[in-house]
């Protein structure tokens, strides 16, 4: 008996000297992957890895697709990126960029051509600096421009001279515009604002631009608090992410939808639920959202209810010690998400959303 103790007791400290141990090193070369999304043939999951080199300061990022349920992954080539190109209006005749545009002076060089080599900048108000990323003038705008031809010919800035951002700073992507099924209008996320007006201010809102008149117009003046993350179903029910006061950042997060005779909140009857996004299901009666719940994020539900005075149904899918940091898309009973824990960075999985089974699909970091 004592010798066994004691030979567990030596034996012990070797073999977890034996194990790697966690450093920076480590660390990058860990592949980020994040789901993309599905195919439009619905054959294959597209999702991209990025990896950290640290000698460059900077991340080298590919695509790949793999088959809905599994299995070997090919990297996304121009040939094959048809497959998901949502920036691709629905009919195929346009696309959407975006790109920065100069339209302040705030370098010294500008301001003062005499001063050629100066590389100062001169703030007179803010937002000078939005955690990481300076003001330097340059603002993101929406292009509009013909599918065909590489999309190089009459581009159209739909935002023209206007000193504002979208994707919105700093943390906005592509995900900040997309079109209406009938591709003849354009819904994109912006705050309004400039100056000290701009960085006091949480009020981000969804406008509509037309292409054929031009116009734009705003689709949710009255709240004054976030609009973000426009999203249409496959009925053509636009829904988005909301928080009601302005200034207000940390407020809650709610999933509205348009009933075409105003709006209904789907997630604010429960306090428990801050909605950090959210996915339509395939037949557009559902919407899959992620929230935190006990120190983690899980998948929920709730029904869409149109303008029903009914309070939908919320229902909790997932369950245990892991995050779903994201949904890819549906196919089926089966959803694509990520998912991570403290012990695995994020992965590819397929999810039953009729008992919560989960299947790991992609291995990028098993090493």
């Amino acid at each position: 008996m004592y010798k066994f103790i004691f030979i567990a007791i030596f034996i012990a400290p070797s073999f977890a000297n034996a194990q790697n141990v966690m450093t920076p090193e480590l660390l990058w070369k860990l592949g980020r992957v994040s789901g993309q999304g599905i195919s439009k043939d619905g054959k294959y999951i597209l999702y991209s890895v990025s990896t950290p080199n640290a000698e460059e300061n900077k991340s080298v990022t590919k695509k790949y697709m793999m088959p809905i349920a599994g299995g070997d992954a090919v990297e996304i080539t121009a040939t094959n990126e048809f497959l998901i190109n949502k920036n691709i209006s629905p009919d195929g005749k346009y696309i959407l960029t975006n790109k920065e545009v100069k339209l302040k002076k705030n370098k010294g060089s500008d301001l003062y051509p005499e001063l050629s080599k100066s590389n100062a900048y001169i703030y007179d108000d803010l937002n000078n600096r939005h955690w990481d990323k300076w003001e330097e003038g340059a603002f993101d705008h929406v292009f509009l421009s013909p599918a065909s031809n590489g999309g190089m010919e009459e581009v159209i800035d739909i935002m023209p001279g206007e000193p504002y951002d979208c994707p919105t700073k700093p943390f906005g992507s592509d995900a900040d515009y997309i079109w209406r099924p009938d591709s003849k209008s354009i819904i994109y996320v912006t705050k309004k604002k400039y100056g000290k007006a701009y960085a006091v201010s949480t009020n981000t809102d969804l406008y509509e631009y037309n292409i054929e008149t031009h116009k734009t117009i705003n689709l949710t003046e009255n709240n004054k608090g976030y609009d973000v993350a426009p999203s249409i179903s496959s009925n053509g029910t636009l829904a988005w992410l909301q928080m009601k006061r302005e200034g207000y950042e940390s407020d809650k997060q709610d999933i509205v939808a348009s009933t075409g005779l105003g709006t209904v909140n789907l997630t604010g009857h429960d306090d428990r639920i801050h909605v950090q996004s959210f996915h339509w299901s395939n037949d557009g009666k559902t919407v899959f959202f992620i929230a935190p719940i006990n120190g983690t994020e899980q998948l929920f539900q709730v029904d869409y209810t149109g303008a029903t005075m009914k309070l939908p149904d919320i229902k909790q899918i997932t369950k245990g010690d892991f995050d779903i940091a994201g949904i890819v898309g549906q196919t089926g009973n089966t959803l694509i998400v990520s998912r991570l824990d403290m012990n695995h960075s994020a992965e590819i999985y397929s999810l039953d959303i009729t008992n919560g089974e989960m299947k790991q699909l992609s291995h990028v970091n098993d090493a």
